[in-house]
């Protein structure tokens, strides 16, 4: 293994000391509540009856009446409405027959939410969706409040599910913890051809059916969505932070491996000593970035990561994105940065050669603590789980990429660089992901057009108000504002714009994610417009300036003009139905996008 690369090693010591005192307080909250063992041997019986009553196997109850057999916890994600979360329903029996026969009694603990952004785009369901994160993290420490469990089995994919999980574990961060993913669905209709189907939809090419036919074709199957968005993105960042077992991100659902993958999950957390707590340091957040930047995932990241750093004390800032992004080079190319999918990105190697990749340049903190345990720390995961017969073995290294088109060695990149930028200027701070974004759509300048809504903008477009040169201004969708939805019915309309030879962009405080492409879209503006920030100055005509060269967001009007102007006044409250109304709790107490976009802390 080579030394660590200087820009790697500096970022993670600035981490380090930039969170001594809180992670120092972290810990030693996780290690007193380690040194009381499970509340369960302290319980009055009629307490511990009640925690052992449902349990139908005669065994599992007289091990739990024993107070010795290790006690798991499994928090799932399950609903069958929703193609990521159905193949979790037959896992509890499966995980408990499993840690069963490791020596243990598992239990499921409680479930927790999952919403699909997918479901819900440009609907009012989205303004919950960021909030859900929250809630799922509540709803984890609920189920694991019982001070019953000696470990957890987490089983979470999508969006917002896994990190809630990441966070609500963390505040149980005394417990060892292992994630079970359920894999991504089996290929479709290539997402290049989905993503050309619906700019013809936006452009009137094609009718509504048609449209329906093809996102039929694509979203088919039990399983995440194939392309790179959040969900899969959440599944390579649990592995780089060695939550997972080796190689477990990507096997689709209901195949032997994925079943084995499962079993070995559940035999591994009744061994494990290591506590998530202690897992999940500065370096298994700076190997996340990394696995993020290296494979161009998605946006949404930039609030997560923040957010999940800060519930185990460690605090990771923009900067640090940027400064990782400089050297960590671009390595995947999975829709929407290329035309592959997440199963061509596992084909072609997988996690098991992007790790190794990372770590002989130096761009991983090797020795970073895992569940798989041992002195190998992340290099374990080098070498995937893979069946031979009816065994599960460990692999073989995975030396060379069997396709470089996906899935790149570190000597011959997709791009020298990770592709997340920070911009800064007299409209906030953003991020901008231009992994897929042409080098001569990065700098645009353009006047303003500014809107409220992403209905707005849909609206003027089928008008032809839009087909110029225009920089979009989405205000009024910050994480304060409405919840900070996502805005992707935007991506069509902004694709057909750029192909017509228009210079165009998006400046907005709300969310694009890991579906963004190939126009380039400075989100997450901070502050946003409902917390006063300069955004609710933009007025219509105003010519902006987006750099993602030189990292900067202007607005070129006279400076005496731009600090004499009033703020926008923002819409009407439109937080009712929906459920909205049960949210206003979160919108008045949010922190900024830049911190994680946390009611937490």
């Amino acid at each position: 293994m080579m030394s660590l690369h200087p820009v790697l090693d500096a970022v993670t010591r600035r981490i380090r000391e930039r969170s001594q005192p809180t992670r120092a307080a972290y810990l030693e909250r996780l290690r007193a509540a380690a040194a009381q063992g499970p509340r369960r041997l302290a319980l009055g019986c009629a307490n511990r009856a009640h925690g052992f009553a449902g349990c139908t196997a005669a065994e599992d109850k007289a091990a739990l009446r024993g107070g010795s057999t290790p006690a798991i916890g499994i928090v799932t994600s399950y609903n069958d409405m929703l193609s990521a979360h159905q193949p979790y329903g037959d896992y509890p029996e499966r995980l408990k027959a499993a840690v069963r026969a490791a020596g243990g009694v598992a239990q499921v603990a409680g479930g927790v939410p999952a919403m699909c952004d997918g479901v819900t785009q440009g609907e009012p369901g989205m303004e919950l969706s960021l909030f859900s994160r929250e809630v799922i993290a509540m709803g984890t420490a609920v189920a694991l409040s019982h001070g019953t469990f000696d470990g957890v089995l987490c089983l979470g994919v999508c969006d917002k599910i896994v990190p809630g999980l990441l966070i609500g574990a963390l505040s149980f961060g005394h417990l060892p913890t292992v994630f079970v993913p359920a894999g991504p669905m089996p290929s479709g209709l290539p997402n290049k051809e989905k993503g050309r189907i619906r700019q013809q939809y936006a452009e009137g090419k094609l009718d509504k059916d048609a449209l329906l036919e093809a996102e039929s074709a694509s979203y088919h199957a039990p399983g995440t969505c194939t392309f790179y968005g959040t969900a899969n993105s959440n599944q390579m960042l649990v592995e780089m932070m060695g939550l997972h077992l080796p190689g477990a991100s990507f096997a689709n659902p209901g195949t032997a491996l994925r079943d084995a993958l499962t079993d070995a999950a559940a035999r591994r957390v009744v061994g494990l000593r290591t506590p998530i707590g202690e897992i999940v340091d500065e370096r298994a957040i700076v190997n996340a970035v990394v696995g993020l930047l290296a494979t161009g995932g998605s946006t949404n990241h930039t609030l997560h990561l923040p957010a999940i750093a800060a519930a185990a004390g460690v605090a990771l800032t923009w900067e640090d994105f940027a400064e990782l992004s400089a050297v960590v080079p671009l390595l995947a190319r999975v829709y929407p940065n290329g035309s592959a999918d997440v199963n061509h990105f596992e084909a072609a190697g997988g996690m098991a050669f992007l790790i190794g990749e990372l770590t002989d340049a130096g761009l991983l903190h090797g020795d970073a603590a895992t569940v798989w345990e041992g002195e190998e720390g992340i290099t374990a995961y080098r070498r995937p789980l893979r069946l031979e017969g009816n065994d599960l073995v460990r692999g073989a290294a995975v030396g060379e990429s069997a396709d470089p088109a996906v899935l790149a060695p570190v000597s011959s990149p997709m791009a020298a660089e990770g592709g997340l930028r920070v911009l800064s200027g007299p409209l906030g701070r953003a991020v901008v992901k231009v992994s897929a974004v042409k080098p001569d759509h990065r700098v645009i300048e353009a006047p303003a057009r500014v809107f409220t809504d992403q209905e707005s903008v849909q609206a003027a477009f089928r008008r032809g108000e839009l087909h110029r040169d225009v920089v979009l201004v989405v205000r009024f969708q910050g994480p304060k504002a409405n919840g900070m939805p996502e805005l992707h019915k935007l991506t069509p309309p902004l694709g057909v714009l750029q192909d017509l030879g228009y210079r165009v962009a998006l400046v907005t405080d709300g969310r694009m994610s890991g579906a963004s492409g190939k126009v380039p879209a400075a989100i997450h503006v901070t502050p946003e417009a409902a917390a006063g920030g300069p955004l609710g100055r933009v007025r219509d005509g105003d010519v902006l300036r987006l750099d993602t060269e030189r990292g900067t967001l202007e607005v070129l009007v006279d400076d005496a003009e731009w600090t004499a102007r009033s703020l926008a006044d923002a819409p009407a409250d439109a937080g009712v139905g929906c459920g909205r109304e049960l949210f206003g709790v979160f919108r008045r107490a949010v922190g900024s996008a830049e911190a994680g976009a946390s009611v937490f802390g």
